[in-house]
């Protein structure tokens, strides 16, 4: 078998193995905080703070929930990473942002963060945030997803069939998930451009 095709069968896998029932959970979750007029904050690093900037499009386009990363405010991001430290970047950033019992965060992670190793220890203090101010934790993480699926209202961990692969497995699946997420009937509230066109020429 040849790398390309390993690669693919590993996704195929994973696809087989994603609990349902978590992604479920969470879309209900996600749907609540909509309902009571909250705010949604989706929160990761490296590659999977890309994929909470393209989230945060599609929670407000398609969705229609209000959506931020703080990732997507670089002034910010590196002026608080300069001044006060990475570990608390977003704990602070969310602070200023009033985080309340409303409010939901969407935590992207391949390991869900971990004090004791140091492991994205800023997802962990802006959960721990969350958590005492009453906000909806949700996530999609990888591994056996640490701090973040420990602690979370609902979470989706994407299965590990190859641990020299969780990295790429794990962000490239975020974005499956959460795709899936804003097209489910009970968040969708926005057509998709494509989709609207062909319905169009059908008729």
């Amino acid at each position: 078998m040849s790398f390309t095709q390993q690669f693919l069968a590993e996704a195929s896998e994973i696809l087989a193995k994603l609990d349902t029932g978590a992604i479920d959970k969470v879309v209900a979750a996600l749907a609540n905080v909509r309902g009571r007029g909250g705010r949604l904050f989706v929160l990761g690093v490296g590659g999977s703070a890309a994929n909470a900037s393209h989230a945060v499009n599609d929670f407000r386009k398609i969705a229609g929930i209000e959506t931020y990363a703080p990732t997507d405010n670089v002034s910010e991001l590196t002026a608080r990473t300069n001044d006060e430290g990475w570990e608390t970047v977003f704990v602070e950033w969310l602070r200023g942002s009033r985080l309340n019992d409303k409010d939901g965060i969407l935590v992207f992670s391949v390991g869900g963060g971990d004090l004791e190793r140091n492991v994205s220890p800023n997802l962990v203090r802006a959960v721990q945030h969350a958590k005492k101010v009453g906000a909806t934790v949700c996530g999609i993480v990888g591994r056996d997803g640490g701090y973040t699926a420990k602690v979370a209202d609902a979470c989706v961990i994407v299965p590990t069939v190859n641990a020299a692969h969780v990295t790429p497995h794990a962000e490239a699946f975020q974005a499956v998930v959460w795709h899936l997420f804003v097209t489910h009937p009970s968040l969708k509230s926005a057509a998709t451009k494509w989709e609207s066109e062909a319905t169009k020429k059908a008729a």
